[in-house]
């Protein structure tokens, strides 16, 4: 990406400002293989995302704070073990938040940032999509991002594992992060 070119030639109609999530219209969602066979696709349902486009894009951050205990697989036992000390112990470890470091291109956008959840901080990289910027038709402007990462739940102490007869565990290690947020632009 050339540095000569504006914000508004890299993303069609492109804002600097402070935007929040609207939750009526994102989701912050994950998935993880179960049995070995198939994956397991879940949700979280409270949460707070404050996202800041400066002038030169790159110059953005974003900021999440997500409530665990809304934690929903569509299986409410699932749900509740889940929930417990053997995986995010949400007792103890009420929410994981999100904070961006920087912002780079590769030819896709990557933020850089770190993510906090059950205790443990660790750099996450999310790959990001800039699906546009337009007004809405109450008299707002309106972005939309969507993100994905992969993490390792054992790098954050979610240790957890019960094998399988034949080989194999329960639960994979693997957990694959997919955001879609359609932010507001806050006045």
């Amino acid at each position: 990406m050339s540095d000569q070119l504006s914000a508004h030639e890299l993303i069609p109609g492109y804002l600097p400002g402070t935007w929040t999530a609207d939750p009526a219209h994102s989701e912050i969602a994950f998935s993880a293989r179960h049995l070995m066979v198939t994956k397991v696709r879940g949700r979280f349902t409270a949460y707070d995302v404050t996202i800041v486009t400066g002038e030169d894009p790159r110059d953005s951050s974003v900021t999440a704070t997500i409530d665990l205990a809304s934690l929903e697989t569509g299986y409410e036992p699932r749900d509740n073990h889940l929930r417990t000390a053997d995986y995010l112990e949400v007792e103890k470890y009420p929410t994981m938040t999100y904070r961006s470091t920087g912002i780079r291109t590769s030819g896709d956008w990557i933020i850089d940032g770190e993510l906090t959840v059950h205790g443990v901080t660790r750099p996450v990289p999310l790959a990001v999509e800039v699906n546009g910027f337009t007004a809405d038709p109450f008299g707002g402007q309106r972005a939309g991002f969507s993100a994905t990462a992969q993490i390792n739940r054992r790098d954050f102490g979610m240790t957890n594992t019960i094998p399988m007869d034949g080989g194999g565990v329960v639960v994979g290690d693997k957990v694959s992060i997919t955001l879609e947020i359609q932010a507001v632009l806050q006045k």
